[in-house]
């Protein structure tokens, strides 16, 4: 089968979502909507670039995300035009030489399946272009200015057109070619094709790919994408973490300095709760171990805030689609009080964690003067973590 440059169309403002953000960077169960819709085609093979497409103002913070996400390196950001047919036209110019096939698809169509995108292809490469589409199966009614209706429409032939869209680049090409000598504006690309005389398959989509474009929209894809999360999306970890009391050194917990005369030795800055939560981190996810990524014979991480590693661990866990649900930590020292420093601590490990404050519970414990806790000799923190593909809107 022909490999494929995608074209993702988020050029819009999303008006009819009544936001000021547009509607490819809402959040779908905790993730950007345009992520989702990356990540579909990532899962492609025959996919081996992807174009996006952006409003001019939203292009940095695009970029940004595909850096959060670890997209950059698979998706090249390009600013948009007025019109969608703009925007495709500047995406299309970016197109390599060689790809013979453009798929173009929304942006805001987070729920396409990789499979639907497969079949598309393969339609596209045997025909030259095709697209996907639902057949309609409401009562059309054809209504006038005064809202009567004036005639019921046959639907026994209606199709309703979604995206991918895949056709020949240089078919593409001619079409777009075709519409500006003409001063035609289609609606979607299958049209301007339809301008040119071009002839286009109709593949078999799915109800499911859902275009999100009203405020209700978000609730229906969220509860679609929570049907097709199965166990192996739901993840449990354990960390646990000891550092030795010495004096000469502050005592770091949960990113930040509490006062008390002793302070944690280790090669970073020895938070030990932060480490605690970080291998719980890593375990849900089954990626080792902190010393694994972070190794303390490494000099680029002599003294380096624990914060900083945390941060790190949740950009591997996105990377494997993988969200903080809550984390239960709980820190074991003689003294100092730590009840007090607590919220503190919860803001500065929810902004790493990218979670509200209150999915990070922190508990303080002695062993009633027992252990190497109870002589002082060092503080050890247990860390419990849940791991999702997503997480609820706040």
């Amino acid at each position: 089968m022909q490999k494929a440059t995608a074209i993702i169309a988020a050029g819009g403002a999303g008006l009819r979502m009544g936001t000021t953000t547009p509607k490819q960077f809402s959040e779908l169960l905790g993730v950007p909507v345009l992520i989702h819709t990356i990540r579909a085609f990532r899962k492609v093979p025959a996919i081996t670039a992807i174009i996006v497409v952006v409003p001019a103002a939203h292009r940095d913070h695009t970029q940004a995300l595909l850096a959060q996400y670890q997209l950059s390196d698979h998706c090249t950001v390009v600013s948009g035009g007025k019109l969608r047919q703009d925007s495709v036209r500047i995406g299309l110019a970016q197109v390599a030489a060689d790809s013979p096939l453009v798929a173009v698809h929304d942006g805001a169509r987070p729920l396409i399946a990789p499979a639907d995108i497969q079949r598309c292809l393969e339609a596209a490469s045997q025909h030259g272009a095709a697209i996907m589409g639902v057949p309609v199966k409401d009562t059309l009614k054809d209504v006038a200015k005064d809202a009567s209706i004036r005639h019921t429409v046959e639907r026994q032939s209606l199709w309703q057109a979604q995206t991918p869209q895949i056709i020949r680049t240089d078919l593409l090409k001619a079409a777009f070619a075709k519409a500006e000598q003409d001063g035609f504006v289609g609606t979607d690309e299958a049209s301007l094709l339809e301008h040119g005389g071009w002839p286009v398959m109709m593949v078999a989509g799915s109800e499911t790919n859902l275009k999100i474009t009203r405020p209700d929209d978000l609730p229906m894809a969220e509860g679609i994408l929570m049907q097709k999360q199965s166990p192996s999306e739901i993840r449990i970890g354990h960390g646990f973490d000891a550092h030795r009391l010495v004096a000469g050194r502050p005592l770091v917990l949960g990113g930040m300095e509490i006062p008390h005369e002793l302070g944690l030795l280790g090669h970073s800055d020895a938070d030990v709760l932060t480490h605690a939560l970080c291998d719980a981190i890593l375990g849900a996810i089954g990626a080792g171990d902190i010393g694994r990524h972070f190794p303390d014979s490494d000099p680029q991480y002599k003294g380096i805030s624990s914060i900083k590693l945390l941060a790190h661990v949740v950009e591997l866990a996105a990377a494997k689609h993988f969200r903080l649900a809550n984390g239960d930590i709980t820190v074991v020292a003689e003294r100092p009080k730590l009840a007090p420093h607590f919220p503190a601590m919860q803001k500065i490990l929810a902004e790493a964690c990218r979670v509200a404050p209150e999915a990070i519970n922190l508990k303080a414990s002695t062993t009633e003067q027992m252990g190497y806790a109870g002589r002082e000799e060092g503080i050890s923190a247990h860390a419990v973590v849940l791991m999702i593909t997503g997480q609820p809107r706040s």
